[in-house]
Parts: structure tokens; C-alpha cells; sequence
């Protein structure tokens, strides 16, 4: 899409140029006829000056300039390199400037006068296009450093973000392999009492399990983000492949006591999609409400042209975290502190539904009793 824009912009002003010139050699056009020819004509008429022969005026232009320049070497080599031009221009220039007021020197002269003043005509000719080539340059010099200066912030905002990103990856491997090694080192030494083995091996083994499931959500952002990724995209039904994804969680949102509210149309809902992948995002979706859902609160599950929405009635998400609530770690200080989760799955999620041409987005402003509500649109 910035590429299609980038080539409109210099094509819009690329024919806005050439309209600038069009209508400039217009205007010079008028000049000539109005004021350079008469002013012209008018002073040949004064200084009994005549042009005899016929010719190309560029051509003219050319001869003009060789017969000056020859003119300047001294004697009978000057009159030579004259006739020598005459001859290998075969006849074709055969145009002559005179008047019986310069003779002799004054010729040479004369000469050089209607050089320079052909050279001003043709110089004033080219300004249209010098100005046009100029504004040209202007606009590609403004809009390359424009485009460096996006790309400098771009490559600041991704350092950024990779600094943050790897930090958050050693706090949350570092956090539970600190609790690993501190209970193993207690049952390694037989420090932990008895009754106290099968509680620390509980959360060895807890820690252990939060420890996997950051690797391969990791493992699954990278491979979504990596050169060469392609979705495997098949004719499917997405009423059905949300059907049987909030089946696997009735039993969790069962033990939260949380009331589960599904509105998905009996009738088939056609979509070309990689259904493993689209799984996947309607899974992190509903693990986010389940997570950060109210206790015994409720949850909506709904598809309504080619549109699911997830809604929660837990905490309101603040304005300023919403911003940023799809990058990849990405979550409020006191969930860090006091909930589960890594902030990798709305990030999967909202790539994912990106690689298929649709849209994830946050509605705070859902309504029906709910505080907020992540919507998938699908194109």
C-alpha cells in the first residue's frame, strides 16, 4: 500500500510538472509573437540587417557558433575552416547575416551580437523545462529525506521494542527457573520437610509448564514473523471452527463459575483460511477471558458476518495500555505482578488474523453489559 501511494505521489507531481511546462512554453509562446518578434523585426528593419538562405534554425544555431569561432583565427585559416564547415554541412546551412552598416570588422562582430542573442532565445526556451527539472528535484530531494527520516524512526521504534522484548523474555524465563531451582536445591538437599515435597514439586512442575508455554508462543510469533511464512489457506467454515474451539473450554469457564454465552449461526459461514492458525487465535482470545475475566462474570462468544467477537465484563483496559495492547509482551503492571499470562497472545492473534486479510481490534465501548470485547473482522 505505501509503495502504490509513493509511485501516485511522484506520477501526480510528475504531471503537474509537465502541465507547468506545457503551459509556461504557452506563455513564451505569446511572448515571442507579442513583444521578441516585433522588437525583433524592428531592429533588423533599423540596422538594414538581412538573414538570406534557408535552413534549420538549430542547425543555423550550430553554424553560427562554428563560423564565430572561425572568424577569430587570424588570416587566410580563418576563411579556410569557414569553407571547410560550408562544405561537410553539404549545402544544407546556407544562411548568411549582413548589412551595409557593419563592414570589415564590424562584421565579426555583428556576428557575435546575433550569436549572443540567438543564445538568449534559446536560453529563455529552456527555462520551462530548467524550472520544471529543478521543482522535480525539489519534491524527490524532500520526499527521499522524508522517507529516510520514517525509516530512521522505524529502526529506532524496532530497537525499542527488541530491547523491551528481550527483557521481558529473561523476566518471564528467569522468574519461574528461580522458583525451579530454589525448590530443587531444597529437595536435592533434604531441606524441605516431608509434607512439604509434594507442594514444591507441584510448582516445580507449574513453573515447568509456564516455561513451555512461553518457548512455544515464542516459537510461534517468530515463525509468524519470519521471511517466507505463507498461511495454508483452504475453503472452511468458521462457524464450525468456533464451534468445536469453545468446546475444548467449557470445562475451564465451568470451574470459574463463569456463565458462557455463545451466539453462533447454525448456518454455515464460508471463509478461505488456514484453520490450525485461525484456531489458534480464537483460542488466545478466549484464554484471555478467561484469565483476565471477572469470577462467576460472564463471557460472550458471537459470529456475525464473518465477524467474532469475545466479550468479558472484567476490568476495564486502560485507555493508554489499549494503545499498545496488541505488541508482543505487552501487558499492565499489576497483571504482570499478580496474573498469569506473557502478553504473546493477543500479539499471535492479531498477526495471524493480519496474514489473512482481516482485522483484530478492541472495542471498549461494546456495551450489552460487557467492558470490553475483541473483535476479529474478517474480509
Amino acid at each position: 500500500m505505501q509503495k502504490r501511494n509513493l509511485k501516485w505521489y511522484f506520477i501526480k507531481n510528475f504531471l503537474a510538472i509537465l502541465c507547468f511546462i506545457y503551459i509556461a512554453q504557452g506563455l513564451l509562446g505569446i511572448l515571442y509573437r507579442q513583444l521578441v518578434l516585433p522588437f525583433l523585426t524592428d531592429l533588423l528593419d533599423m540596422q538594414q540587417i538581412t538573414v538570406s538562405g534557408s535552413g534549420s534554425f538549430f542547425l543555423f544555431f550550430v553554424q553560427l557558433a562554428l563560423f564565430y569561432l572561425a572568424s577569430l583565427l587570424p588570416g587566410s585559416a580563418g576563411v579556410y575552416l569557414q569553407s571547410l564547415i560550408a562544405d561537410r554541412t553539404s549545402g544544407g546551412l546556407q544562411i548568411e547575416i549582413s548589412s551595409p552598416l557593419y563592414q570589415r570588422w564590424q562584421g565579426p562582430l555583428l556576428n557575435l551580437a546575433s550569436f549572443i542573442f540567438v543564445l538568449f532565445l534559446l536560453g529563455l526556451s529552456l527555462i520551462p523545462y530548467l524550472a520544471g527539472a529543478l521543482w522535480y528535484y525539489r519534491i524527490m530531494t524532500e520526499k527521499l529525506n522524508e522517507l529516510l527520516e520514517e525509516e530512521k524512526e522505524r529502526q529506532l521504534d524496532f530497537d525499542r521494542k527488541r530491547s523491551l522484548l528481550l527483557s521481558d523474555i529473561a523476566h518471564d524465563i528467569k522468574t519461574p527457573i528461580t522458583t525451579i531451582c530454589g525448590y530443587s536445591r531444597a529437595l536435592s538437599e533434604g531441606v524441605a520437610l516431608a509434607e512439604k515435597r509434594k507442594p514444591y514439586l507441584d510448582a516445580i512442575y507449574e513453573k515447568a509448564l509456564q516455561i513451555d508455554e512461553l518457548i512455544t508462543l515464542l516459537f510461534e510469533y517468530v515463525k509468524l514473523d519470519s521471511e517466507g511464512y505463507a498461511l495454508h489457506k483452504k475453503a472452511g467454515d468458521l462457524a464450525e471452527l468456533l464451534r468445536e474451539t469453545v468446546a475444548a473450554f467449557y470445562t475451564d469457564f465451568e470451574e470459574r463459575r463463569i456463565a458462557l454465552t455463545i451466539d453462533i449461526p447454525e448456518t454455515p459461514i464460508p471463509c478461505e483460511m488456514d484453520s490450525p492458525q485461525m484456531r489458534r487465535a480464537v483460542t488466545n482470545l478466549l484464554t484471555n477471558a478467561l484469565r483476565y475475566g471477572k469470577e462467576s462474570g460472564n463471557v460472550l462468544v458471537r459470529l456475525k458476518n464473518h465477524t467474532i467477537t469475545v466479550a468479558d465484563d472484567g476490568l476495564p483496559i486502560d485507555p493508554d495500555f489499549a494503545k499498545r495492547i496488541f505488541e508482543p509482551f505487552s501487558r499492565e503492571d499489576q497483571t504482570r505482578a499478580t496474573r498469569e499470562g506473557n502478553g504473546l497472545g493477543l500479539s499471535i492473534s492479531a498477526k495471524i488474523v493480519q496474514m489473512h486479510g482481516g482485522v483484530l481490534s478492541l472495542n471498549s465501548a461494546f456495551g450489552e453489559g460487557y467492558t470490553k470485547a475483541f473483535q476479529i473482522k474478517m474480509q
